[in-house]
């Protein structure tokens, strides 16, 4: 499996750039809020410290009662103040996470269908879920908490120099084991979070693919084997939350550590000055007071830099699925004709063995041909080529005189389409789910499309098209969701249709009635069908044996019957079969 790529550091601080760029003045609101809810917080410990200087100098209950009231009403301000911040910083939050996801599905539908398949479901499930929700949340509370934390300490520290620089350099006291366990942390951090990433990755793809594969693992028995490989797969998830784990617990041990050392320095150094009259004792309690305040914005900090840090590794993720070359557009708009040839094709997936070797073939506009062999042969290698999915390493494959993957995308799907065995319902209505094809289409085309097909499990719905389907709702069967595909398929009219054993999930009667159907709609058009099934090679025009990626045998059904090679082997073996049946 090749996973997709992931953003180097400096990608993601100018994405991170361009959004702060793009939303500059609510980034400015919420600074200029939270500054103005810092600063206010300045003042109850300033007043206390007044309070015990003028308490010491004598003064009265009146003078207390004024300077509690004052300290009183800057609490008020300070927390109305961070109470509109913390409103302002959740909207643009929730309007930056919104663009991101919108930004995220973009890129990810303007993805190669051979680069997603190549990376697994895993991996872009992975990125889809977990990693936009991780970015959500940074974005939305740990940029924001950071930069405020930031603010406040450095006012904070700000203030204890103002009272004296010596107390400000007794403040200092933690600072260097905590800069050295930060700088320690975070130049390990963003590579273990991104490993663990990538270990949750293969997690989701193994348990996937095992799910979705269940009655071929039953069959084959080889659920012993799927365990053990997904074991391996927890395990690797394991190790690498448990590495940075490790990371997290010396990093919040030697901070936790550091806490107390600015307020003892401050005592002792401000007992040493109040003893030397260089200090009132009121303002060694105000420094005191603000390094304890200090300890939320501090200890908020540090606890979100570790959030940070997976926000960071998530956004690399993101950000790595726009450094996929898109679909290429197309040199061509459109092509004359819509004979399809292919000239010396030849394939291979990755670095491998050809799987295809010297392919010729032709198919006339409107012909059926059927294209048989043994699994593994390369039949469905055959059906992306032909549908311009991939493109063949040697040789060339053109409709109407045109390389299929030199037509505009749109065009190429609006001529070709390919229905494979494996479909997907979305979460939606009937409607939502035949819309796709055709978002221009009446209630009637619709409802035609679904008889069209066979599916006569519509009728017994209780909302017609607006019946729900998907997780919590009506959910459809193997059968009935590929009828659905195909009724899509109906109403997205291609010319040239490709069926890569678009009825296999059905079962044979109602495989047979479906492609009957079919039969009807399909006059006039290309079909090339991949068949399991040898009725459909018996209804064809032609029939193309592929065996070890090459043709053998090509002509009708009557002719490599009559020619007794591996054509009328593998019809004779069905046909026997099947009156066994």
């Amino acid at each position: 499996m090749s996973r997709l790529p992931v953003a180097d550091r400096r990608t993601v601080r100018r994405a991170l750039r361009d959004m702060i760029s793009r939303h500059r003045r609510a980034v400015g609101v919420v600074l200029a809020l939270h500054s103005a809810a810092a600063v206010v917080g300045l003042a109850p410990p300033w007043l206390l410290g007044t309070i015990v200087d003028r308490v010491t100098a004598g003064a009265g209950v009146a003078t207390v009662d004024r300077l509690a009231l004052a300290i009183a009403g800057c609490v008020l301000v300070s927390a109305l103040l961070s109470r509109y911040a913390q409103y302002a910083g959740h909207r643009f939050g929730e309007r930056a996470v919104a663009e991101l996801r919108e930004e995220f599905v973009s890129r990810t539908l303007g993805l190669p269908v051979s680069v997603v398949e190549r990376a697994g479901s895993g991996d872009l499930a992975t990125r889809s879920s977990v990693d936009v929700s991780t970015v959500g949340t940074t974005v939305r509370d740990v940029v924001p908490t950071i930069v405020i934390a930031t603010v406040q300490l450095t006012l904070l520290f700000g203030a204890v120099f103002l009272l004296h620089p010596l107390l400000g350099l007794a403040a200092l006291a933690g600072l260097p084991s905590i800069v050295a366990v930060t700088r320690w942390y975070l130049r390990r951090a963003s590579s273990a979070y991104l490993t663990e990433g990538a270990a949750a990755a293969e997690l989701t793809e193994t348990l996937t693919t095992t799910a979705e594969g269940a009655r071929t693992v039953e069959a084959l028995r080889l659920a012993d084997d799927r365990i053990k490989h997904g074991t391996t797969r927890i395990t690797m998830v394991w190790r690498a939350r448990r590495a940075t784990l490790a990371l997290r617990t010396v990093f919040f041990s030697v901070v936790e550590a550091s806490y107390p050392l600015p307020v003892a320095m401050v005592l002792l150094v401000g007992g040493y000055l109040f003893s030397r009259d260089m200090v009132s004792l009121g303002a060694v309690v105000a420094a005191a007071l603000y390094l304890q305040q200090a300890i939320d914005p501090m200890d908020r900090l540090l606890q979100w830099t570790e959030q940070a840090q997976r926000g960071f590794a998530s956004y690399a993720r993101l950000l790595g699925v726009g450094m996929v070359p898109p679909e290429p557009a197309g040199t061509t708009a459109s092509s004359r004709g819509e004979r399809l040839v292919v000239r010396g094709a030849r394939f291979s997936y990755s670095d491998g063995p050809d799987v295809l070797h010297g392919i010729d073939l032709e198919v006339q506009p409107g012909e059926r041909l059927a294209v048989v062999g043994p699994s593994g042969a390369g039949k469905s290698t055959l059906a992306r080529l032909l549908a311009g999915i991939d493109a063949p390493r040697h040789g060339v494959v053109s409709i109407g005189g045109c390389p299929v993957t030199d037509l505009d995308p749109a065009e190429r799907r609006r001529r070709i389409a390919l229905v494979t065995q494996e479909h997907h319902v979305f979460i939606g209505s009937v409607r939502d789910n035949l819309s796709f094809a055709a978002p221009d289409a009446s209630d009637e085309q619709m409802r035609a499309a679904l008889l069209t097909v066979g599916a006569e499990w519509f009728a017994e719905l209780p909302d017609d098209l607006d019946t729900q389907l998907g997780d919590g709702a009506r959910q459809l069967g193997a059968a009935e969701a590929q009828q659905l595909a195909l009724a899509r398929l109906v109403l997205a009219d291609p010319h040239t249709l490709i069926l890569d054993e678009a009825t296999a999930a059905l079962d044979p009667s109602t495989a047979r009635r479906t492609e009957r159907a079919l039969a009807a709609v399909l006059v006039g058009r290309t079909v090339i069908a991949i068949a399991h099934r040898l009725n459909t090679a018996h209804d064809a025009d032609r029939v193309a044996v592929l065996a070890d990626g090459r043709i053998t045998e090509i002509g009708s059904h009557d002719e490599l019957v009559a020619a007794g090679g591996a054509y009328a082997a593998l019809w004779h073996s069905w046909h026997t079969r099947a009156d066994e049946r």
